[in-house]
C-alpha cells in the first residue's frame, strides 16, 4: 500500500520552506508583538518618565520656594522683634501715662521726690513728635544728678533739659533742693500716605 500524500498547501512544502515558513510566521508575531505592544508601553513610559521629570522639577521648584517663604519669615520675625525693641525706644503713640510711669520709678529708684508734673502740648517734627512734661523735684543734689542719669538710660527717648535748682533747704545733715525741669518724650509721627493709597 503507498503512503498518503498529506493534504493542505503546509503538508506540499519541503521540510526547508516549512521551517523557513514557521519562522517567518515567528517574525511576523514578533514584529506585530513590537508594534502593538513594545511600542505602545514604550510610548507610555516615555510620558510616565516626562511626567515624573516635570514633577521633579515642581518639587525642586517648590522646594525653593519653601526655602525662601522660611527664610522671608524669619526675617519678618527679626523685623518684628527689631519694630518691638524700636518701639520701646521710640513708640508710635503718645503714651502720656507710660511716660510719666516711667519718670516715677526712675524717681523712687533716685530717692527723689516728684512732687508735680504738668503735660504740655505736642510739638510735631518731621519724623517724630515731642511730648515735653514740666517736672518738679526734691532731694539732695546728687539725688536729682542721678534722676538725670537714669532718665537717659531708659529704654525710650526722654531728653531732660532746662534744669533750674532752687531752695536750698539744710536739714542737719543735708541740703535738700527743689529742681525744675522739662522732660521731653519722643514718639514717631506716621508717614504721610500717598495720594490715592486706601487706607
Amino acid at each position: 500500500m503507498a503512503a498518503k500524500k498529506p493534504d493542505g498547501l503546509f503538508a506540499s512544502l519541503t521540510p526547508g520552506a516549512r521551517g523557513g515558513l514557521v519562522v517567518l510566521s515567528m517574525l511576523l508575531v514578533s514584529a506585530l508583538y513590537y508594534v502593538v505592544y513594545f511600542q505602545e508601553t514604550e510610548t507610555k513610559i516615555s510620558k510616565e518618565q516626562d511626567v515624573k521629570t516635570g514633577l521633579l522639577a515642581d518639587l525642586e521648584s517648590q522646594k525653593r520656594a519653601q526655602a525662601t517663604f522660611l527664610s522671608d519669615r524669619d526675617e519678618l520675625v527679626l523685623r518684628q522683634q527689631r519694630q518691638r525693641e524700636l518701639n520701646k525706644i521710640l513708640p508710635e503713640a503718645t503714651e502720656v501715662a507710660p511716660f510719666l510711669s516711667s519718670l516715677q520709678q526712675v524717681s523712687n529708684l533716685s530717692g527723689v521726690e516728684l512732687s508735680a508734673w504738668q503735660p504740655l502740648e505736642e510739638r510735631v517734627e518731621s519724623f517724630y513728635a515731642k511730648t515735653p512734661m514740666r517736672l518738679e523735684l526734691r532731694g539732695r543734689f546728687h539725688q536729682i544728678a542721678k534722676f538725670v542719669h537714669e532718665v537717659g538710660r531708659l529704654d525710650r527717648i526722654i531728653n531732660v533739659e532746662n534744669i533750674e535748682l532752687f531752695d536750698p533747704k539744710d536739714t542737719g545733715t543735708d541740703m535738700v533742693l527743689r529742681a525744675r525741669c522739662l522732660a521731653t518724650a519722643l514718639h514717631q509721627v506716621p508717614a504721610p500716605k500717598a495720594p490715592g493709597a486706601t487706607p
